[in-house]
């Protein structure tokens, strides 16, 4: 007999299946050893109060045992002789639209301009080290894109245009833990997500794709031999895309080599040369509004004693065994923008994200356990185009303009290196210059600066302000424990690349779809692969019609 129940119990009761059935078992009434198996369906936390319940969604196997899979498999039959897809990028976008194309029988074949995501983590090594960034090889560059070594979080809002189970399950049956289907916010962690993004990558080679590394998109070939000119309107334009031309590091440099084939462009949010590629193309793009502000990092004891309600004096041990590292969410209109927390990073690190010289990013990751002495998160100002000036050329960059000049004045206040400029939280509100910094997991290094007095106003002010009111709904949040490191840019895409609905009727260039973050269609890795899997059935359907 199989029994669903909606529990709300103590985080001791639902530490482990033992005693999630030891407390079935006294409190429905059922026999303890008729009890073979206990699945959790659903986990959240509710630490609202000063008891702190989790609530759960358990299916109890009694006198019987449970299913094998835990998980939805998805059938990847051999496409070896299947039409051809150009893959560009190899993100999650790119990886989810390469696996959902094998899916429907088509081949892709899918170029990346960084490394696979073992070589990766070489380069990253080195920029804390000799405090220089490789422009192919990065924490957004590469094999699993931005996603890869910045957290592996898994939540999201988006559910307009196809299964957020889905997407999770075929992150299970590439080995993610099964956590991920059951927890209100699902993490794979730093450290395990490149395992999984391996096995994504040998699915698609042994059903017959390709993947190749250190290949670089230079051209978009067009019929006819010409570039696009004039606007698309509905329908299909002429000429249309019919494949790429790359330079690849492999087998020897600088090799220039074309792939034919529709092209579904996946190339992520910081891939500033190709917009500025369509823009020269006459592509439609647009300017995207985007966030832009610091990375916030306090001690986790301390997040950890506001979120669960926990006193110093009264729990010496802080949140116990039993509660995972805490989070926080916040959000605040100040003077007709938002300002808000993203991209929270309990138990994790500060890295360094810029994808060239002359830059300062900062961006946040965690490992699966959660488990440093840190947790920080993205404290953003919502930035929209009519607050920037239009420039007499290009107007549709202007977004990522504002980003790369915000950046490079950041490289400049950190010493011309990545040591990223910081100022403790209370001394910024107050217009304070810190003396010193609290110990930081950025490794790069700290260099203290008045954040204050050279951020524009317009992101410092609201930001002050935004910081303020979360010092009153959190009592300790507002305090000079913690540290602002500047400066967080890379929150989405500064530009959206134009492909007016999700109808094939409305293909703006027939041939180019773009896809995920990059094109302005997502903002994390589940929506960036449900986007993905979209403009793989687009592209099907585009080739079924030629």
């Amino acid at each position: 007999m199989i029994h669903e129940f909606q529990l709300r119990i103590l985080p001791e009761q639902a530490a482990n299946e033992q005693s999630i059935a030891n407390f079935i078992s006294k409190e429905k009434g059922i026999s303890r050893q008729s009890i073979t198996h206990v699945r959790v369906l659903k986990r959240s936390i509710d630490a609202r109060q000063r008891t702190i319940f989790v609530n759960l969604t358990v299916r109890v196997y009694q006198n019987e045992l449970p299913e094998d899979d835990q998980f939805q498999h998805t059938v990847y039959p051999d496409v070896s002789k299947g039409k051809e897809v150009i893959v560009v990028g190899a993100g999650p976008g790119g990886l989810f639209a390469a696996l959902r194309l094998i899916e429907l029988g088509f081949r892709p074949i899918v170029v990346e301009r960084g490394k696979n995501v073992h070589e990766r983590k070489q380069d990253l090594a080195l920029i804390t080290r000799t405090q220089q960034v490789d422009p192919e090889s990065n924490y957004c560059f590469g094999e699993g894109g931005a996603g890869a070594y910045s957290d592996g979080k898994l939540y999201t809002r988006s559910k307009k245009r196809g299964s957020v189970e889905k997407i999770l399950n075929v992150f299970c049956q590439h080995g993610a833990s099964t956590s991920i289907l059951c927890d209100a916010h699902p993490h794979i962690g730093t450290d395990k997500l490149p395992k999984v993004i391996e096995a994504m990558r040998n699915t698609i080679i042994r059903c017959g794709g390709e993947v190749h590394f250190q290949t670089k998109m230079t051209k978009l070939l067009f019929s006819e031999g010409s570039k696009l000119t004039g606007n698309a309107s509905t329908g299909y334009t002429s000429p249309k895309v019919t494949g790429i031309e790359t330079v690849s590091q492999q087998p020897l440099p600088n090799t220039v080599r074309v792939f034919n084939g529709p092209v579904i462009l996946a190339t992520g949010h910081s891939a500033r040369d190709v917009y500025r590629y369509l823009s020269e193309s006459q592509v439609d793009i647009e300017a995207k509004g985007i966030a832009v502000g610091v990375r916030l990092e306090h001690p986790s004891k301390l997040i950890d004693q506001i979120q669960y309600h926990l006193s110093p004096t009264k729990n010496p041990e802080g949140r116990g065994p039993y509660l995972p590292t805490a989070e926080y969410s916040f959000v605040q209109q100040v003077d007709g923008r938002g300002v808000y927390s993203f991209c929270m990073c309990p138990g994790g690190f500060v890295i360094p994200a810029a994808t060239d010289k002359e830059q300062i990013v900062v961006n946040g990751m965690s490992p699966a356990n959660r488990g440093t002495q840190w947790s920080n998160s993205g404290m953003v100002v919502e930035v929209r185009p009519e607050d920037i000036p239009d420039t007499e050329k290009n107007p549709q960059l202007k977004m990522m303009a504002f980003q790369a000049e915000l950046e490079r004045t950041t490289w400049q206040q950190g010493n011309r290196q990545q040591t990223a400029p910081a100022q403790r939280m209370a001394d910024f509100v107050n217009n304070r210059l810190s003396f010193d910094l609290p110990k930081s997991s950025y490794a790069p290094g700290l260099i203290s600066s008045p954040l204050h007095f050279w951020l524009p106003p317009f992101i410092s002010k609201r930001l002050q302000e935004g910081f303020k009111s979360f010092g009153k709904r959190s009592h300790g949040f507002l305090t000079n424990e913690a540290a602002l490191i500047a400066v967080e840019t890379r929150t989405s895409s500064p530009v959206r690349i134009l492909r007016t609905n999700d109808t094939l009727q409305h293909i703006r260039v027939g041939g180019l779809f773009p896809c995920g973050e990059g094109a302005g269609y997502a903002g994390g890795i589940v929506s960036a692969g449900v986007d993905g899997e979209r403009c793989a059935e687009m592209c099907a359907e585009y080739l079924k019609s030629c």
